[in-house]
């Protein structure tokens, strides 16, 4: 198998929260890459028909459906809406604030796929660095 070349996706729906009482649905994709094996991608299809995707750290993602962190423009939390429990993601961008709300055994059920491709602390390992420095010198 070509680990450079694999990627391990997951579509699913997530809540966009308004307020306390109205949140709406917004189609997403998780999306990771032994290309790229530090960081998650996070594609939100939106009404605009451009899709929006925030790229950052696999580690943030595992450690946040345990525990708060993160700090800035990713933060990360699980909690429970009802008796779901659900991921928060707050998001911060220069065009605004978005809270959203994924289904934790879903996201959960994905990271493993994605550690399973690639183990956690092994991500040097499947970065070939020689042909990329060899590319970026010729």
């Amino acid at each position: 198998m070509d680990r450079r070349l694999s990627v391990v996706e997951h579509e699913l729906e997530l809540n966009l929260v308004l307020s306390p009482e109205r949140s709406v649905p917004v189609p997403a994709r998780l999306s990771y890459g032994s290309h790229d094996p530090y960081a998650v991608h996070i594609t939100f299809h939106l009404d605009t028909g451009t899709p929006v995707t925030w790229v950052f750290s696999r580690e943030l993602l595992v450690e946040g459906t345990f525990r708060p962190c993160g700090q800035g423009d990713v933060r990360i939390w699980p909690t429970r809406a009802g008796r779901r429990s659900v991921l928060c993601l707050a998001l911060t961008s220069p065009a605004g604030d978005a809270l959203l709300e994924a289904p934790l055994p879903a996201v959960a059920a994905w990271l493993e796929r994605a550690h399973r491709l690639v183990p956690p602390g092994s991500e040097l390992a499947v970065l070939d660095l020689d042909s990329s420095l060899a590319e970026l010198l010729a």
